[in-house]
């Protein structure tokens, strides 16, 4: 019988590391974006477990969710807060008082953060593999920090290798990263069904409209720089100028929630702004065949998150190096550019996001054997840039013309046949 000991303390840390709500919600979203019917597993989670409530808050009706809990005691406490919680959970949720006892799952959590030695994490992960499904995932906890850990170490060097999404989480106590591992690849139909991922990186601001994590370090950057200069020379009005910045600054990293349409069939723009062509094309770097290009250009007034146009699996990522040419311009088609191609129901579809003028910074945060939904961020390029989607032209059919504008995750730019 496979039973979990208390986590040790180590790598600096004197007391356990607490999971609050917001750390408990980024741990349940690989949970939460699975459509179902899915399985959950839920390990050394106890009645009071703030990743307890997240993972419950996830189900959908058809779901299934084991807890492994700690060791008997707890088992029974679980058994009865569950039973307090109503039929709903007390039908969706079960107790195991050990790993052995429980179904493998599509979804593995572990509800307590990694510490140890580098030996006993390997231990315990070989543990939680065995729990996997093929396909599945498995999201844990470390903790956030740069000293020697021998648990934060092998999580890393397991993330480098299986990774498909981390999370830094700031507001917790103290502040953790959380990992996402996928040891097989994701079945196309699960990929069918993801829906968009909870990243902390977007932040919301009301309930409509968030802003991207590099928007507040940009208004923090600006705010700062105002405040220095307002000490160095207090009779100057000089630090009035980052201090006005501030707001557009962080206006420029905007992202609004979106609705993206349900038609399956539907290829959705990759971002806001003006297409500027609609061809069809050959690139030996994605294969033999003819694909459907249409190339959209931002504005530094567009909103600059970029988005999955498609539901897909990310196979290959890539950086090539190039110019700095206007973003509308031709030939911004040589600029630095970075490429995600995605693996689909309809063939390869990638998504290229160019540098443009004054764009030279591109953030892409879906890593090989990440899965994206239809619409779901994946990244963003700062201050002017240009988006290009290539899909496979014997299987797609253009929905928009040069000049017309599109909202990215919204706007359909192709169907498929």
């Amino acid at each position: 019988m496979t039973q979990f000991p208390a986590l040790p303390v180590s790598g600096g840390f004197r007391r356990p590391v607490q999971i609050g709500p917001r750390a408990a919600r980024v741990l349940a979203a690989e949970l939460a974006r699975h459509g179902g019917p899915k399985t959950g597993l839920l390990v050394g989670a106890d009645a009071g477990s703030t990743t307890l409530a997240a993972a419950i808050d996830a189900l959908l009706p058809d779901d299934k969710l084991t807890v492994v809990a700690p060791d008997q005691d707890a088992a029974a406490a679980l058994r009865t807060h569950l039973a307090g919680q109503g039929r709903w959970v007390e039908d969706r949720v079960q107790v195991a008082e050990s790993l052995d006892e429980a179904d493998p799952a599509d979804v593995v959590i572990l509800a307590e953060a990694l510490s140890g030695t580098a030996e006993e994490t390997r231990s315990r992960l070989d543990e939680l593999i065995k729990a996997m499904n093929s396909g599945g995932v498995l999201s844990l906890v470390v903790p956030a920090t740069t000293l020697p850990n021998g648990a934060v170490d092998e999580i890393e060097r397991q993330a480098a290798l299986y990774g498909v999404g981390s999370d830094l989480v700031l507001r917790n106590v103290p502040p953790v990263r959380v990992h996402r591992l996928r040891y097989t690849a994701a079945d196309q139909a699960v990929v069918e069904r993801i829906l968009p991922a909870y990243r902390p990186s977007s932040v919301s601001l009301t309930r409509g409209m968030n802003i991207d994590s590099n928007g507040i370090a940009a208004a923090g950057i600006a705010l700062g720089l105002a405040a220095l200069t307002k000490a160095a020379r207090p009779k100057s009005k000089l630090w009035m100028v980052p201090a006005l910045a501030a707001a557009p600054v962080a206006a420029f990293f905007r992202d609004p929630q979106r609705d993206t349409p349900d038609d399956p069939k539907a290829v959705v723009a990759a971002s806001d702004g003006k297409v500027l062509s609609v061809e069809r094309l050959r690139d030996e770097r994605f294969g033999d065949g003819e694909f459907l290009r249409i190339a959209v250009f931002l504005s530094v007034l567009d909103v600059h998150v970029n988005r999955s146009p498609v539901a897909g699996r990310v196979v290959e990522h890539f950086v090539e190096d190039g110019g700095y040419a206007a973003a509308m311009k031709a030939a911004a088609e040589h600029n630095v550019a970075a490429y995600t191609l995605l693996d689909s129901a309809y063939g390869q579809v990638v998504v290229a996001q160019r540098t443009g003028l004054i764009a030279r910074r591109i953030v892409q945060r879906a890593p090989v054997g990440s899965v994206l939904a239809r619409g779901e961020r994946f990244g963003l390029i700062r201050f002017g840039s240009r988006t290009d989607v290539y899909l496979p032209a014997d299987r797609a059919t253009p929905e928009v013309a040069p000049g017309d504008r599109v909202v990215g995750g919204v706007t359909v730019i192709a169907r498929w046949r």
